[in-house]
């Protein structure tokens, strides 16, 4: 399966004084390309609450830093589903530098994580299945 891919630029406020990323930005960079790949696939995050009463929470994330990414830099931050089970997904993330290729002609990898997301009652906070209908716009 093709990973979903989102644009992103490095802004002030995502780095140090030296104009490197926070190592932390980078969850918030995967919460952006979860979100439009969710919204990409028709699955509104804010509907689903409304429609459903449930929503999705992150309950695991692993990201490993390869290299730094810089202010001005251009990402592609990308969403890949790796795994459903009935209460959470697992999904496969990556954050690309746009214009810098690798020797393989691709773009150079600055990070790459799987983050868990479960579904839970909105009114409970209690996990519970993920409705059909988004298991099957995921697949």
């Amino acid at each position: 399966m093709t990973a979903f891919r989102f644009p992103l630029r490095i802004y002030w406020e995502d780095t140090d004084a030296r104009g490197t990323v926070y190592p932390s930005r980078m969850l918030h960079f995967f919460e952006r390309g979860r979100t439009e790949w969710l919204r990409a696939l028709g699955i509104e995050q804010q509907k689903l609450r409304e429609q459903t009463g449930g929503f999705f929470v992150v309950t695991h994330a692993a990201v490993d830093y390869v290299t730094p990414a810089r202010l001005d830099d251009q990402l592609w931050v990308t969403a890949r589903l790796q795994s459903a089970g009935r209460a959470s997904i697992t999904i496969a993330q990556q954050a690309l530098l746009q214009h810098t290729m690798s020797s393989d002609g691709q773009p150079q990898l600055l990070s790459e994580g799987t983050i868990r997301i479960g579904w839970v009652d909105a009114a409970s906070m209690r996990p519970a299945r993920i409705p059909a209908s988004i298991l099957e716009q995921l697949s």
